[in-house]
């Protein structure tokens, strides 16, 4: 299977507005995506995701910046349709993170922890 090369064609092409083609091809992608990967989430929960990680960098102006962040997506996007991702890597991007903490310390439980928070820790 050729790759797809996106992101080699986004440099080659001197967009006006790289970030919302960037976000076009996303959303022009994402039925297909969901449909490979068998993921049951309704279209505009999954691109409601996807306009999280978008509105998340807004305040970004640098445009060296901005410029590694659009490669990166397209980087990200060509991945995901070429099924190198598992299907866990899309659920963190459209449902969110399930735990805040990381490591040992969403492990830790304070002197008055209830049963449920003891087994629920995992």
């Amino acid at each position: 299977m050729a790759s797809l090369q996106l992101a080699t064609n986004a440099r080659k092409m001197a967009y006006r507005n790289p970030v919302p083609t960037l976000y076009r091809a996303i959303a022009k992608e994402l039925p297909r995506v969901l449909t490979i990967y068998d993921i049951d989430l309704p279209l505009s929960e999954a691109r409601g995701g996807i306009r999280s990680l978008f509105q998340d960098n807004s305040q970004i102006k640098d445009p060296r910046v901005v410029d590694m962040l659009v490669e990166k997506g397209y980087m990200e996007l060509e991945e995901t349709l070429l099924h190198y991702k598992q299907k866990s890597h899309l659920l963190r991007i459209f449902e969110g993170f399930k735990h805040q903490s990381t490591g040992a310390d969403r492990k830790k439980l304070g002197l008055n922890s209830t049963p449920e928070e003891v087994f629920d820790r995992a």
